[in-house]
């Protein structure tokens, strides 16, 4: 199985001069944890993921305990705030793994567990052609499996949850 049989088409993306607020109602509304950040070519820049927002708190935590303080944790919910008004330029991780969209997609997940990442943008000559998860993966794979070995008495996992949707 192939990346391009797997990955999502239609990925959310940032821009370097996004706000973080921006990203942060798009990753809480449609239940992504990170976004490709992409230049106005759809070249891949950076990704940006709800860990690189909330370790932009994590060092005035570290250096307290460095101090051996008890971190004021409400204080440092309150500058959230400050976070959020931040552009995705400041939070993002510059150093981005890609696979290509003709990858087997157990060469994708190896790449993904050497870097402990849970999702990778798939790129052709650079630019980003969709994006693949550890869930789409796993999915993928079940899917696969269930059908070869139940596929053949005429139900398909599809089907299985047509069937279980309320």
């Amino acid at each position: 199985m192939l990346v391009k049989d797997v990955m999502t088409r239609n990925v959310r993306t940032a821009h370097r001069d996004t706000k973080i607020r921006d990203v942060a109602i798009l990753m809480c509304f449609h239940r992504i944890s990170g976004l490709p950040v992409v230049d106005d070519d759809g070249g891949i820049v950076g990704v940006i993921s709800e860990k690189d927002v909330l370790k932009a708190m994590y060092p005035k935590v570290d250096e307290a305990l460095r101090l051996a303080q008890t971190p004021l944790f409400e204080e440092l919910e309150a500058e959230y705030r400050d976070v959020l008004n931040q552009h995705v330029e400041a939070l993002m991780s510059r150093r981005v793994f890609t696979v290509g969209p003709d990858d087997p997609i157990l060469r994708a997940v190896s790449v993904m567990f050497a870097h402990k990442i849970r999702r990778i943008p798939v790129a052709d000559q650079g630019r980003l052609v969709g994006i693949l998860s550890i869930g789409d993966v796993h999915k993928a794979i079940f899917k696969e499996t269930f059908d070869r070995e139940f596929g053949r008495e005429g139900v398909s996992v599809d089907e299985t949850q047509e069937a279980a949707a309320p």
